[in-house]
């Protein structure tokens, strides 16, 4: 039996058995194949151009002023409006739209929407500008009112006829699409899809390695396994993934959502219980996304990379790692010097690490020990207890200063200021065959910190535990979890003692 073999790999990997350890998916970029643009791009424009036509209306209808005003007050309750309807989900693809659903969603963000406005606008002229600007939003009740109702009314008409327009569209022109599961769930899936064309999903065929109940003279057809996935998307012009429960092989669910994300397709998740009573749990009922002709249907998260607030993480990444080493300059100079002294020569160590799809670049750090050779370099796990750790190198290791020369691979965008931690080639390798799941790391570039790290997974932890971690990092990622994840990580870097 093949194991591996390093003596200083973290507990939980030495002697693991690959016998039985599968070959995760092969990492590809999304360029290859992928589609220009998603396919619910054009609603959510839609759906924000009515809600913006509506507010307008409503102002313009109710408070009878100028264009001047009327645009003036639009100024300050639109982007509440925007931010509130989307923070709510109120723009997201939907695959059985309803006004009426959303109806009470609308009214109570735009309840806020509106109070932040006129707070917004009284604060401006009795704090910024005194006397300089009149009076646009009247405090008045029966006004405020009025102009809620005009609002609900316009934008209610407004998102039907989008709505109408799309269910016609989607009869006309609808999008291939590839179930996940040829089991009891997948084939009324597709049965249903086949008999109602409007919600624009045609079943082009099925993923699944062993279709038992699949009757032979159905009309949808098995494609194979979910090896074949990458080369079906492609080659079909596929659209939207169904995964559904009861079929397709579950333990490569993962695989096929990164698969079908990076190629730009919408995934959709139908639970193996076809009713909504097998949500409820203890007289509780679970929330669920959409439904599909009665079926509950969750629309899963697309790739981070592919999200338009993916560019601003970028550009955060590097306006502050181009700061912090102008800021931080000094504390460089320091360590630099700190390292000559006791070590010599060679003040930036360079090692090479696997970043984004599994590329190699070269990570630089401060020398704080002088390995033997090469192959020491590669692969040996960890040097915090090593006898040959000077005090300045035990300084910056236990205080992380060792890592600061990163911020110029974060400049250069070979890694981002959160992101799964870079591993080297050996050991991902290793950590590959022992742990399917670990290759999926790679879906995003690495970074200087991490979900994995804040939480304490450094140095001799287990790397199931890590992987782990950081596969829920990307599935969930926003910005504000990396605004978190950042003010963790000063916190958990005063508790480490070096990794």
């Amino acid at each position: 039996m093949t194991t591996i073999d390093n003596e200083e790999l973290p507990a939980g990997v030495g002697a693991v058995g690959l016998a039985h350890a599968r070959r995760p998916g092969s990492g590809h970029s999304s360029a290859a194949g992928a589609p220009a643009a998603r396919g619910g791009t054009g609603l959510p424009v839609a759906l924000l151009v009515v809600d913006a036509l509506a507010a307008v209306g409503a102002l313009a209808l109710v408070l009878q002023s100028g264009a001047a005003d009327t645009l003036r007050a639009a100024c300050g309750l639109l982007p509440a409006l925007v931010l509130m309807n989307s923070s709510g989900g109120q723009y997201r693809l939907r695959l059985a739209p309803s006004v009426l659903d959303e109806l009470p969603g609308l009214a109570g963000r735009a309840t806020i929407a509106l109070a932040f406005a006129l707070t917004f606008e009284r604060c401006l002229q009795t704090v910024l500008l005194p006397f300089a600007l009149p009076t646009t939003i009247p405090a008045d009740a029966r006004v405020l009112i009025l102009l809620l109702l005009a609002h609900l009314t316009l934008d209610a008409v407004g998102r039907a006829l989008v709505y109408r327009a799309v269910r016609s569209r989607r009869r006309r022109a609808p999008r291939p699409t590839l179930i996940a599961g040829a089991g009891h769930v997948g084939q009324r899936i597709a049965a249903a899809l086949l008999e109602h064309p409007e919600y624009g999903l045609k079943p082009i065929g099925f993923i699944d390695a062993d279709p038992i109940f699949l009757p032979a003279d159905f009309p949808v057809p098995v494609l194979g396994g979910p090896d074949v996935l990458v080369r079906e998307v492609p080659r079909r012009g596929i659209r939207d993934v169904i995964l559904t429960g009861g079929g397709a092989d579950e333990d490569r669910a993962p695989q096929m959502l990164r698969i079908s994300s990076d190629f730009g397709c919408d995934v959709w998740f139908v639970p193996g219980f076809p009713d909504y009573g097998a949500f409820e749990h203890a007289g509780r009922r679970t929330a669920v996304g959409d439904h599909l002709w009665g079926f509950p249907c969750l629309r899963l998260g697309s790739n981070p990379m592919q999200r338009p607030s993916w560019a601003v993480k970028r550009a955060f990444d590097a306006c502050s790692a181009g700061l912090g080493l102008l800021l931080l300059a000094p504390v460089l100079l320091v360590c630099a010097i700190a390292v000559r002294i006791e070590g010599g020569p060679g003040v930036i160590f360079r090692q090479e690490r696997i970043g984004l799809d599994g590329r190699p670049f070269t990570v630089l750090k401060f020398r704080t020990l002088r390995p033997v050779d090469e192959h020491e370099s590669a692969t040996r796990w960890n040097i915090s207890h090593d006898h040959r750790l000077g005090p300045a190198g035990r300084f910056l290791r236990r205080t992380s200063l060792d890592e600061l020369p990163q911020l110029w691979n974060v400049v250069r965008g070979e890694m981002s200021l959160v992101g799964p931690r870079p591993e080297r080639p050996y050991f991902v390798m290793r950590f590959a065959q022992a742990y399917p799941r670990y290759r999926e790391r790679h879906r995003v570039p690495v970074g200087l910190t991490g979900f994995a790290q804040v939480n304490g997974l450094r140095g001799d932890t287990s790397i199931e535990d890590r992987a782990r971690f950081d596969n829920y990092y990307i599935d969930s990622w926003s910005l504000w979890q990396d605004v978190k994840i950042l003010l963790r990580t000063v916190l958990a870097v005063l508790r480490t003692d070096g990794s």
